[in-house]
């Protein structure tokens, strides 16, 4: 099986291709060019560093779908929708937190996956280690921190942070939990393009959407949904 993984749900450019249960090909930008710039030249040179003639010889596309910014979503998912609908091929939605946690390895405790969503909040889940693919423990939440430290307080005592937002929030969450907080390396503060071809391979025949199906995964309405909500009831005050 040939899969094409592509993220740029959070700070990083994120493209891998698996071939045959093999990690051929992985490469994450990050740089002062946005996603839209450094995308599509990412997959054109992860098809061809993989002996890949075309997308047309793809068996699955995985694409985070979020959570994440909203905007790096909506590239992921119009490009992957493109290059779907070009070549007829199957779609795999990846949850975000859910590939941070699959990158994090084995841990005795709680995979922590978190992003920062600003204002003192964090999009956040809990895992288990699984001997396959990580647990979940919870669904994924738009949380202020603390309501978060509430929430995976109750499935265990030792807590693994990973994703963007742990640098963020690190001070904060060690002066909540303190020994009982465990901070990832900094590599795995982002999301592995790995991971998420990992999952991909995983996916069962029910798991997989053709490009009409595939939409953002957003835990918040958008801020132009909000401004337009708000314009709306100014106008009939």
């Amino acid at each position: 099986m040939k899969i094409l993984a592509i993220d740029t749900s959070g700070p990083v450019c994120g493209v891998a291709v698996m071939k045959d249960g093999a990690i051929v090909h992985e490469a994450a930008a990050i740089n002062k060019m946005t996603h839209s710039v450094n995308l599509l030249p990412m997959i054109d040179t992860a098809l061809q560093a993989s002996g890949i003639a075309s997308v047309a010889e793809l068996d699955r596309i995985a694409c985070v779908v979020g959570p994440g910014s909203f905007t790096g979503v909506r590239i992921g998912v119009s490009t992957v929708k493109g290059l779907a609908h070009a070549h007829g091929t199957l779609c795999v939605p990846v949850n975000a937190l859910e590939a941070m946690a699959a990158g994090a390895g084995e841990f005795a405790g709680v995979i922590c996956p978190i992003q920062d969503a600003r204002a003192g909040q964090v999009y956040g889940a809990a895992f288990s280690g699984g001997n396959v693919r990580p647990e979940r423990l919870m669904h994924d939440a738009p949380l202020k921190l603390e309501e978060y430290v509430d929430t995976i307080r109750s499935f265990g005592d030792r807590f693994l942070f990973v994703g963007d937002g742990m640098p963020v929030h690190r001070a904060r969450l060690q002066a909540l939990l303190g020994d009982a907080a465990v901070f990832a390396q900094p590599q795995l503060a982002f999301l592995r393009p790995a991971s998420v071809a990992y999952l991909a391979s995983l996916a069962e025949e029910k798991d997989t959407v053709d490009y009409l199906s595939l939409e953002p995964l957003y835990l918040r309405a958008p801020n132009a949904a909000l401004n337009k909500k708000l314009t709306e009831a100014a106008r009939h005050e």
